[in-house]
């Protein structure tokens, strides 16, 4: 069973990077594409990014050329390198496990309990 835990939230001011990381514990060869959420309170949660499992990355429009996805599969850690930061990035952010790459919520059915990101103006 997979367990991912989720770290490097913080708050910034606009203009600002942070880098999240997501530890990967256990293994599943099925659930090998790995993805990043975000939910703001009294919205949706929203796919940011994800990668599979050739390091193929599919990106969400609002963060293209900001956002990086990337995988350490020698650690099982999963980054999110968040560059140019501003206020509407705000939000839990959540890493999550599927068996296929996409920025769709039901995709994924394993999650961790997220890190906190918020960025004041």
């Amino acid at each position: 069973q997979l367990q991912l835990a989720e770290s490097g939230g913080g708050s910034v001011q606009a203009g600002g990077s942070l880098r999240l990381s997501c530890v990967v514990s256990g293994y599943d060869k099925r659930r090998d594409c790995m993805g990043w959420f975000r939910q703001a309170p009294g919205k949706e949660r929203e796919g940011v990014a994800t990668i599979d499992r050739d390091g193929s990355t599919i990106y969400a429009d609002s963060v293209k050329g900001r956002f990086t996805i990337s995988k350490d599969n020698g650690k099982n850690i999963v980054y999110l390198e968040m560059n140019s930061l501003k206020p509407e990035d705000t939000g839990m952010y959540y890493c999550a496990a599927a068996r296929r790459p996409s920025l769709v919520r039901a995709t994924y059915d394993i999650w961790g309990q997220g890190t906190q990101v918020s960025v004041s103006s």
